[in-house]
């Protein structure tokens, strides 16, 4: 099993001053073997729950494919320019993709241009697909986050300034989020943001002082938002008489459609939960098809290329983090956290261990923005990768040459 990328050649300097070479390594990279695995495995069980609901709705069970296969296009291509772009140019546009990222989220809340759906004001229609600038907005605050973390280091694991200053950066992007609301990208944000911060040296009592703000926080978006209480009890019991067919219901049928899988499945087409019976079956809750038409294995196979591509970004980030080069250091962590942070919260909602929130799941679930930028971040990790294996490369020729 083999996959090798082809990259330019480049010339530059990495963020310590290093030059990098220009001829390019040409070795296994997991990360993009990971990721079309993932990719197919999503195309084909999206298209298994979709398939009805496709027929009943455009009269062509394959019309969600059929978009699924062009998003899947836009993604590998917007791949493909991303990873010629040296890492050191998302370093300095920090600032200026910041302001983006909060021109994004404030756009979405103009009447007009933010499309409102379930009363939640989370996406631009462009007319192909639906951009929703938060999934767009965590990626450009991770590469600031990155580049401040690189910057000031030293402030960061000494001073309580250090911990606060980035903390003002995700708090304003915090509340532009729960203006849409959007709750789910605000706890990945959130967490990734401290993940981030805690890896760079901040002390653990900081975070315990955060931790209860949070919480109180928390605890006043529900006495403010009486539909996060109503969501809440609902999880708790979801199979309550008053639960089973409203706040609980989507959660119920998940949880059907995984009891009727058992270990191997009822087998590929063979679902009876995505004929009408579980809303989004092939959007946020797609693993819940797979639990029931390949079964535990299926899903214990899905979880497992994740763990193993978020372990690949995780190990990518220690390398940099070994070698000097933080910026590409954090960068790679951040970019491994908001995976990790999408994966965790999408598969708690499938099988009840989380309150129900619309997250997909990157590569598996429906939907165009959420592909596109999924392989945007994973022509950011390729890219990682490749310059610290150019820098390898070229610290082994002039060891040799020594």
């Amino acid at each position: 099993m083999s996959m090798s990328t082809t990259m330019p050649a480049t010339k530059g300097k990495n963020a310590g001053g290093r030059a990098i070479v220009s001829e390019p390594p040409a070795s296994l990279n997991t990360v993009l073997l990971l990721t079309f695995v993932l990719l197919m495995i999503g195309l084909l069980m999206m298209t298994s729950a979709s398939v009805e609901l496709a027929r009943s709705q455009y009269g062509d069970p394959f019309y969600h494919l059929k978009r699924q296969l062009i998003f899947a296009a836009i993604g590998i291509l917007v791949m493909f320019v991303t990873v010629h772009i040296p890492v050191s140019l998302w370093r300095k546009s920090g600032w200026f993709l910041l302001m983006g990222s909060y021109a994004l989220l404030l756009l979405v809340l103009v009447p007009g241009i933010g499309k409102v759906v379930n009363g939640s004001a989370r996406w631009i229609d462009l007319g192909l697909f639906s951009l929703q600038p938060s999934e767009l907005a965590k990626v450009f605050i991770i590469v600031y986050l990155a580049a401040f973390l690189e910057k000031h280091l030293e402030e960061v694991r000494d001073r309580w300034s250090g911990f606060f200053k980035p903390l003002l950066v995700i708090g304003a992007a915090v509340i532009l989020l729960q203006l849409e609301p959007d709750h789910g990208a605000m706890v990945i944000l959130m967490l990734t943001a401290f993940c981030m911060i805690f890896l760079a040296g901040a002390k653990l009592y900081q975070f315990l002082l955060i931790l209860m703000l949070c919480i109180a926080a928390v605890a006043s978006i529900a006495i403010m938002k009486p539909y996060v209480i109503v969501r809440f009890s609902s999880f708790l019991n979801p199979w309550a008489d008053e639960n089973v067919y409203t706040g609980g219901y989507q959660l119920t049928q998940a949880l059907i459609a995984f009891g009727r899988g058992e270990w191997f499945g009822v087998g590929l087409g063979n679902s009876i939960q995505k004929l009408y019976f579980l809303p989004e079956a092939h959007n946020d809750f797609v693993l819940a098809i797979i639990g029931e038409e390949l079964g535990l294995l299926g899903v214990i196979l899905v979880i497992t290329l994740f763990c193993l591509l978020i372990h690949k970004a995780f190990a990518i980030g220690k390398r940099a983090e070994k070698r000097g080069n933080f910026f590409h250091a954090f960068f790679a962590f951040g970019l491994a956290l908001l995976f990790a942070g999408q994966v965790l919260i999408n598969v708690g909602v499938n099988i009840g261990l989380l309150p129900t929130k619309g997250l997909t799941l990157p590569f598996l679930s429906y939907g165009g923005a959420s592909l596109i930028v999924s392989c945007f971040m994973i022509a950011l990790l390729v890219r990682i990768q490749y310059e610290l294996e150019c820098f390898n490369s070229e610290k082994l020729n002039v060891d040799r040459k020594l």
